[in-house]
């Protein structure tokens, strides 16, 4: 039981992060011409602290299922509601400021986000989690992996940066987005269910690199 509380801990801060990143997102998205390239890249500010600091970010730890047991299940939905709370919290402390309120501030802009993932087929939803998570396996599997310290944070900023710029779902992103909107106690329903559309994207977009290049090493093995 410690261990959950533990990861569930650790999950909230990284919704508290990925809730940071999100923030800056939305306020330099419509502030002056390349904002949304600028946002893109300060976002990436939510995965720099989680892979530096260890928290527990769904989208990363859902590249690792094949690599674990299948209790790894129920870490990773720990994981996802603790992100979910995370998200939650940075939304909530934010509606007690002068960052939302008005017709320019970025509950607002969040708004307009999250109606028109509202609007979209939860098939695009899921193909938009598939394509986000494979830069999110590139962004922590190479912060994890390359030998050079430049290489491990332009994984990061990379992956982060393009996954936002070509315009796919990120599941932990979105949860900031319908909190800080306030959608998600609107229309709690739908807001769940296309949010665990996108979460099953990132899965099968996180796993899709990993396998694939596993089926490799074993036709090479085969042939040899």
């Amino acid at each position: 039981m410690k261990k959950y509380l533990r990861d569930f801990l650790l999950a909230i801060l990284a919704g508290f992060s990925i809730g940071l990143g999100g923030t800056v997102y939305l306020r330099l998205k419509d502030a002056f011409t390349g904002g949304n390239v600028a946002g893109a890249l300060l976002f990436a500010i939510g995965l720099f602290i989680i892979c530096t600091r260890g928290y527990n970010l769904f989208t990363g730890k859902a590249c690792y299922i094949f690599d674990n047991k299948p209790k790894y299940l129920l870490f990773l939905a720990v994981v996802w509601l603790g992100n979910l709370c995370g998200c939650m919290l940075m939304a909530g402390l934010e509606k007690l400021t002068g960052l939302c309120g008005t017709d320019s501030e970025i509950n607002v802009t969040a708004r307009e986000m999250v109606e028109s993932k509202m609007d979209s087929s939860l098939l695009s939803l899921f193909v938009l989690g598939i394509i986000c998570n494979v830069c999110i396996f590139v962004a922590v599997n190479g912060f994890a992996k390359c030998p050079h310290d430049l290489g491990k944070y332009l994984s990061l900023f990379l992956g982060v940066s393009v996954f936002i710029l070509c315009g796919t779902e990120h599941s932990i992103a979105d949860m900031y987005y319908w909190c800080i909107s306030g959608v998600i106690f609107e229309d709690f329903g739908q807001s769940i269910l296309r949010l665990l559309t996108v979460s099953l994207g990132n899965v099968v977009g996180g796993v899709f690199f990993p396998v694939v290049e596993k089926i490799c090493r074993k036709l090479s093995e085969e042939n040899k």
